[in-house]
């Protein structure tokens, strides 16, 4: 499976990838935003392990992609997109850090948009940041993602409890999106 936009390539994660992808995982710059990180060289391996098992599951509900530059054919970061019933699913993305402020992360979220609603059938797509992510939270406001509140203290990780900023777009919402867009 592979999805294509004006500037990216959005594929299939292959073994071939782990040291591109740990080029960027295992930076503490990265990491001070997820839920992981910065990581061995164990864990990025095991990430791709685990997107590879991903695309062999039926029915398949979560998809990890390798997100490379047309022009380039470099790996620069990571999308997916993540299955929930009824009919919805979570989206995400990270990029290496020379590569931030380019619009590479609005660009990816977009075809994860579009793949959700047009060819996943799903009727709402969500995604959450960090609230001191401000690029994040810029990019969900930017592809047509809606701010539905602040998680305060859902989640536990390195140690300490986190809050999260969750935005949402639903299937009409994007429709319109999408129709405006192509009147431009």
């Amino acid at each position: 499976m592979q999805l294509e936009t004006r500037q990216l390539i959005i594929r299939e994660f292959t073994v071939e990838d782990t040291l591109a992808v740990h080029d960027y995982a295992s930076n503490t710059e990265v990491a001070k935003y997820m839920i992981w990180g910065p990581n061995t060289e164990e864990e990025t391996a095991s990430f791709i392990d685990r997107a590879i098992e991903m695309q062999r599951r039926q029915p398949r509900l979560d998809y990890e992609f390798a997100v490379e530059l047309k022009e380039e054919g470099q790996l620069i970061g990571v999308c997916g997109i993540h299955l929930s019933e009824p009919l919805q699913g979570e989206i995400g993305y990270c990029f290496h850090p020379y590569r931030w402020g380019r619009g590479y992360a609005s660009e990816s979220a977009k075809a994860l948009l579009q793949f959700g609603f047009e060819n996943l059938g799903l009727h709402r797509i969500y995604a959450t940041c960090r609230p001191e992510n401000i690029g994040s939270a810029k990019v969900m406001e930017k592809i047509g993602m809606k701010y539905e509140g602040h998680l305060r203290g859902h989640m536990r990780h390195k140690g300490k409890w986190h809050d999260s900023f969750q935005y949402s777009i639903l299937e009409d919402e994007y429709a319109e999106l999408a129709l405006t867009s192509k009147r431009v």
